[in-house]
């Protein structure tokens, strides 16, 4: 079997341990796409030759049956072809592979799945196991494994200290210092890039494009697990994001680009007129932005978005905000590209924004995996040295957006996705949210052949 020599120290292991039967629980992180799901199929189709006389079954479960269980099935069904079994082994019932005596059962680990009744008595692997319940794994699946004292394999990578895979990790390394057997294998990116050229070059533009501190790229290729929760922005990361432009207060010229982002507040929250977003009060905001090519010398992989300009309104009614706002859209700044709040109380005045703006107002629904695709986009843009502030001037726009900065917090969350937002104690995070809205106008801008266009 063509396996790489970390793949091969690992399968050994597990194997030696059903051979032996020790019944032992293993932990398997390996740098996403270093080949973890390879050497689940080429274990699976040693298994299935061994046992195919005597019988037996191995389990394995994935975080979601469709795609994750189905392309392991794939994976594996391509696999035995490959090692000459096709046309020997057989499919039954849509998520169990036969060959002889032996099968592979795949299920499903999501919490209303029905699996009570299978047995793993071969062997028992978690997929993606920092994204299965601990009740769903410890209810339904390890008993699976009880009838022979199966052994069990948990892949994934890191996510925060209270996953599955990081319980199984730790009890794993405690169990190593007491009897010396390993049971913990670790393998980050630079050990798979020693075996793959592509692959060293792909990595090391993500982190080019996300930072190395960017969550995404500590969690799934430097294996190292994030914090639950903390501050959303270091201050490295904040300072990174002081820019030496000036504010500007109107268009520049017609072959300079602008975007913007537009979060929305309720008309009714407040009555004051337009001003700060002081404490305790929701305010609109809209945070315009230019887009610029960098200079040459200038270690910045694509186009600068370069904070220009501050709006906000707090408790003005939503007929007199559209108007301003279309005024300052199309006239103003004659943005290219705006992304507007149209969730809950922002969804009428995006739309009547859209009527007249056209397709350059782009409606955004936050919801729990669209906010944390923003976050992530947010801190890409910070880390890459992308996306930068006009110098301070002492307004009160850039003393709230610096506030906002400061006291963001931020929660990971199952399935690698993240929330961030500053305690509602402590204020709103209402420049925050239309700063990130400013940054996805821009990653959403279409290219255009025109003189003046940046690519994007």
């Amino acid at each position: 079997m063509q396996l790489r020599p970390y793949q091969l120290e690992i399968a050994r292991a597990v194997l030696g341990s059903i051979e032996d039967r020790r019944g032992l629980t293993f932990s398997v992180e390996i740098a996403r796409q270093g080949g973890k799901n390879e050497l689940s199929a080429h274990i699976g189709v040693l298994l299935l030759t061994m046992f195919m006389l005597r019988g037996g079954s191995a389990v394995k479960c994935s975080p979601t049956f469709k795609p994750q269980t189905v392309i392991s099935m794939l994976r594996l069904k391509q696999r035995l072809d490959d090692f000459g079994f096709g046309g020997l082994w057989e499919a039954e019932m849509g998520y169990i592979i036969r060959l002889g005596s032996a099968c592979q059962v795949f299920l499903s680990a999501e919490e209303t799945s029905s699996v009570v009744g299978h047995t793993a008595d071969i062997l028992l692997e978690i997929d993606e196991s920092q994204d299965v319940g601990k009740d769903k794994y410890t209810r339904d699946f390890r008993p699976m494994a009880s009838s022979t004292n199966a052994s069990t394999v948990h892949y994934g990578t890191p996510w925060d200290d209270s996953t599955l895979l990081e319980e199984v990790k730790q009890m794993n390394l405690d169990l190593e210092k007491s009897d010396g057997f390993r049971r913990h294998f670790r393998f980050d990116w630079q050990e798979v890039a020693k075996y793959n050229p592509g692959y060293l070059a792909f990595v090391e533009a993500e982190r080019a494009r996300l930072g190395a501190d960017h969550p995404l790229f500590l969690s799934q290729y430097a294996l190292v697990p994030v914090r639950s929760t903390g501050g959303f922005f270091s201050r490295a990361q904040i300072a990174l994001l002081q820019g030496t432009h000036a504010r500007q207060a109107r268009r520049q010229s017609d072959e300079r680009i602008y975007v913007a982002g537009l979060d929305l507040a309720g008309e009714a929250e407040e009555t004051a007129a337009s001003g700060m977003a002081v404490r305790g009060r929701d305010a609109a905001v809209l945070t315009v932005a230019e887009v610029v090519r960098p200079p040459d010398d200038a270690a910045v992989d694509g186009p600068v978005i370069q904070v220009v300009e501050h709006y906000c309104w707090t408790g003005r009614r939503h007929p007199e905000l559209y108007r301003e706002l279309v005024h300052i859209l199309r006239h103003t700044w004659g943005c290219s590209s705006v992304v507007a709040d149209a969730t809950g109380v922002g969804e009428g005045i995006t739309s009547f924004l859209r009527t007249a703006l056209g397709g350059h107002i782009v409606p955004f629904k936050f919801t729990q995996a669209s906010k944390s695709a923003l976050g992530f986009n947010l801190l890409a843009a910070v880390n890459s040295g992308r996306l930068k502030l006009y110098r301070g001037d002492g307004s009160s726009d850039f003393r709230e957006m610096m506030f906002e900065l400061e006291r963001a917090r931020s929660i990971r969350r199952p399935n690698r996705t993240i929330d961030f937002f500053v305690d509602p104690s402590t204020g709103h995070d209402d420049y925050l949210s239309s700063l990130a809205l400013c940054v996805e106008a821009a990653a959403r801008l279409i290219p255009r052949k025109a003189t003046g266009t940046v690519p994007i």
